[in-house]
């Protein structure tokens, strides 16, 4: 790991950036350059920018907690995604009273409780908490509608109106948050049953039946005897994926009738049939020496 010192912040990349604001780089990609792909572990020192920026991006690091902010009134942009982050100061909006844009993608918050210290935020108008585990919980996007009154953009979809309507009558009362905070979210561990109630019901496929060579007949027969177009397109369009309309189906109970057959031979039918080929063999060695009938009666 390296420390967020001040002499690399000072080492930092920045610039101006698409919407002409002021950015510090302090992401990953760049550390790596000068320590060997080291990242940084905790927010400190941010004192040292003067709080000459508007925005401050700490992508890809691993960053656990989202604390140590110094007071900064000119930032108004914090990307942090592809961090670990898992807590969030509760004190937040003390130090930032400007944020407006916080993009916290692909951390590791959990519970609803963990984004609460968010609602501390004045101005905050846009937060992405996509690839979270949170974002699993029932009535996620509503709870944080609730929290957040000024939120404008959640994970890059726009707050409407019937988002607040319907946030502001599910979480009508104290309880009715707390009860949403102590449902788990819904997570899947490699190696769990999915209970049955909850797993999808797939529709077991119906079994593909290889048309006989006297189906495919009677449809290539019909083909040619057929007066539309479409009835043309049907039927060869059945020969080519094998599927057997239904007025060439054959009933169940005679379709069913080979397979059983097959299956009832037995160890001594073998055998027999073994026999019943050395007996052929010996048959067929005296035909060849017997004289043809038809020969006897020409002479």
């Amino acid at each position: 790991m390296v420390r967020l010192t001040a002499d690399l912040i000072w080492k930092s990349p920045h610039f101006f950036n698409a919407i002409k604001e002021r950015e510090l780089d302090l992401r990953a990609a760049f550390l790596a350059r000068l320590s060997t792909g080291n990242k940084i572990a905790v927010i400190e020192n941010l004192g040292a920018t003067e709080d000459q920026f508007d925005t401050i991006d700490l992508s890809d690091n691993e960053i656990v907690k989202l604390e140590n902010c110094p007071f900064l009134n000119r930032l108004g942009t914090l990307l942090i995604n592809n961090n670990r982050i898992t807590r969030i100061n509760v004190d937040i909006g003390e130090f930032l009273p400007k944020l407006h844009t916080l993009i916290l993608t692909n951390n590791r918050l959990v519970n609803l409780v963990e984004i609460d210290p968010l609602a501390s935020l004045p101005k905050l108008q846009t937060l992405s908490l996509l690839d979270n585990n949170i974002t699993k919980k029932p009535n996620y996007r509503l709870y944080v509608i609730h929290k957040l009154k000024k939120l404008r953009l959640l994970d890059f979809r726009k707050v409407k109106q019937k988002d607040r309507i319907e946030a502001e009558r599910l979480f009508a009362s104290k309880e009715a948050e707390e009860e949403a905070k102590r449902i788990p979210a819904k997570t899947f561990t490699p190696g769990e049953v999915l209970d049955d109630t909850d797993a999808p019901k797939e529709e077991q496929a119906p079994k593909v039946v290889a048309p006989t060579p006297e189906q495919i007949t009677a449809i290539k027969a019909a083909i040619v005897n057929s007066q539309t177009l479409e009835e043309v397109a049907r039927l060869e369009q059945a020969l080519r994926s094998g599927q057997i309309p239904a007025e060439f189906q054959i009933p169940g109970n005679i379709k069913e009738a080979a397979p059983t057959q097959a299956k009832a031979q037995t160890k001594d039918d073998i055998m027999d049939t073994d026999g019943d080929k050395e007996t052929s063999d010996d048959e067929k060695q005296e035909d060849d020496n017997s004289t043809p009938i038809e020969q006897v009666w020409l002479i």
